[in-house]
């Protein structure tokens, strides 16, 4: 065999192809929102024509101030009730679970690895099917249509007590625990002085996942609440949307709501970004 045989040429793609693919990924990502953007200053004729995507006929302040006067404004009062939904869920929620990371990974008690098994299942059960098991159970104890009805079920997330017990092993040393109760602190102290201090990254991430997952929950607050003065925004839109067919005035107020729904999540990341990056990287560090 001749020694100037070629040598099979192994496939790749080109790196102006590989430039081209990433630019369509992005774009497909982009296109709802710039749609988004573009929609919440239209007005019903032109959302209803097809000129959502339009940079002409802005009517944005007109729809900002239909939406703030709309039956009385109810819509700020959805949105300050997905703030106290999601905000005060999600932080008594990470707070729950760091504990309870805090307590599997660090102490020693009977059947522990049984009891954290239990949990792992508990990930796997999705939110939906566990709506109407909540109904019946809110129904006998009297919470249905009320706020706690929403609220409660809100601080029970075993994915993260599984990612705070992540977070304490790759955060929190086991020598820098026993020096402090060598030093005479109590595990209470020991907790609250050290090891959230340590672990505050994992508590961060815990908290932007539980956050959206609340503001974006949508299954349990139908099924939990009538009165639309306890409804989160993602309902209370919902509700908008289904009159559309017989009120299509509701159209831009729909799309300027939720424009208006998607900025707590851009700020929650923007401003827990540092955290939250490193929060990921806990358990490639260990």
């Amino acid at each position: 065999m001749s020694s100037h045989a070629k040598k099979p040429r192994h496939w790749s793609l080109s790196k102006g192809a590989v430039n081209a693919s990433l630019a369509l990924v992005t774009l497909y990502t982009l296109l709802p929102l710039v749609w988004l953007i573009t929609a919440s200053a239209k007005n019903t004729p032109d959302l209803l024509g097809g000129n959502s995507l339009s940079l002409s006929n802005f009517h944005l302040g007109d729809n900002l101030h239909a939406l703030a006067t709309e039956d009385g404004g109810i819509y700020f009062r959805w949105f300050l009730n997905s703030l106290l939904y999601a905000g005060g869920g999600a932080l008594l929620c990470a707070f729950i679970c760091v504990c309870a990371g805090y307590a599997f990974e660090v102490f020693a008690f009977r059947g522990k690895e049984k009891l954290f098994g239990l949990v792992l299942v508990g990930v796997l059960v999705p939110t939906t099917a566990t709506a109407l098991p909540l109904y019946l159970l809110a129904s006998k104890i009297g919470l249905v249509n009320t706020f706690w009805a929403v609220f409660i079920p809100s601080l029970v997330f075993p994915f993260g007590v599984y990612l705070s017990r992540i977070f304490v092993s790759g955060y929190v040393p086991v020598e820098v625990l026993e020096a402090a109760r060598m030093d005479g602190a109590s595990e209470l102290r020991t907790f609250w002085s050290i090891g959230l201090r340590m672990v505050t990254p994992g508590f961060v991430t815990v908290f932007l996942f539980q956050f959206t997952a609340i503001w974006n929950n949508f299954v349990l607050p139908l099924v939990m609440l009538s009165d639309t003065r306890l409804f989160p925004v993602s309902l209370g839109l919902y509700s908008w949307n289904s009159q559309t067919h017989s009120l299509p005035d509701f159209y831009p107020l729909v799309v300027t709501g939720s424009l208006l729904a998607v900025l707590p999540l851009v700020v929650a990341f923007i401003a827990l970004q540092r955290h939250w990056k490193a929060g990921l990287t806990a358990g490639s560090v260990k």
